[in-house]
């Protein structure tokens, strides 16, 4: 199916709904939801955004300002995932709690404003990764347009880029939680030092990246291309010492590079370790 007429069933869907509320993180894929249900729904539609611990700050920022620009009303909640021991505990299905705890905050919203559906950006490519969030979702009667219509990651990057917004590009950004290793204990210490490691790079001027946290040991992913650059050109010294004074003890260069889903490979050796002793 050409993109064009994924792109109108996309809208359709919208119109046929007369209300919606849209699960909106200031991703790309949520972003570009909130964009054409504004389009088709004007101030019918409505973008919300849970903040929790597991948000970069600057990240809401950017949702704030995107929101704005398009135009759709927008509304902050708070959720309370933390305070949940099977999520804070990281178990391998820890996602499907968070979306647990955002669902049920959305849908009673939702209810109480007389809108009749809860939107998120899940895209047809998401469908294919591990996304245990994405059963909470559905058990809680939340719809994904982008996935119903066969919209892909690229899609939705070169639909925003015809729409004209200017964040068609934005590196993906998970919550913070994913960057630790599944049995690792969250806390709120721990997703507030890996954030400020993020945004200190990233006010470095590296974009496509992850602080990944095991115990006392900060590991940074970068975009391959850019490991070298990273080496030669910055101040080593400065950067450990930095992540030091954040709590960190160590601090290594992942030379793989930056792979998303990357803490998912465990699954898949103990999955195959269960295969061979069958």
């Amino acid at each position: 199916m050409m993109l064009t007429e994924k792109f109108e069933q996309l809208k359709a869907i919208f119109a046929q709904m007369q209300q919606a509320l849209i699960a909106y993180s200031g991703g790309v894929d949520s972003t570009l939801v909130a964009k054409v249900a504004y389009d088709v729904l004007g101030d019918r539609a409505l973008a919300v955004t849970a903040v929790s611990p597991s948000l970069l700050p600057e990240e809401l920022e950017d949702a704030k300002i995107q929101a704005a620009t398009i135009g759709i009303p927008h509304q902050i909640i708070v959720t309370h995932e933390m305070e949940n021991p099977n999520y804070t505990s990281n178990p391998v299905n820890r996602c499907y709690f968070c979306k647990s705890e955002l669902h049920d905050t959305l849908k009673p919203l939702a209810v109480e404003m007389g809108y009749p559906y809860v939107i998120d950006g899940v895209n047809a490519d998401d469908l294919h990764d591990y996304r245990p969030g994405i059963q909470a979702a559905k058990e809680r009667g939340a719809r994904s347009p982008l996935a119903e219509v066969g919209i892909t990651k690229a899609e939705v990057r070169q639909l925003s880029q015809q729409l004209g917004l200017p964040w068609w590009d934005k590196p993906a950004q998970p919550c913070l939680s994913s960057r630790f290793p599944y049995g690792e204990e969250i806390t709120v210490a721990k997703l507030q030092r890996v954030g400020r490691a993020e945004i200190y790079l990233r006010k470095l001027g590296w974009k496509n990246l992850r602080v990944r946290s095991e115990g006392d040991t900060a590991r940074i992913e970068l975009s391959p291309e850019q490991i070298k650059d990273f080496v030669l050109n910055t101040d080593l010294k400065t950067v450990v010492s930095t992540f030091q004074e954040l709590g960190f003890i160590y601090v290594t260069l992942d030379l793989e590079g930056y792979s998303s889903g990357k803490l998912n490979r465990v699954l898949n050796s103990q999955q195959a370790l269960t295969n061979a002793a069958q």
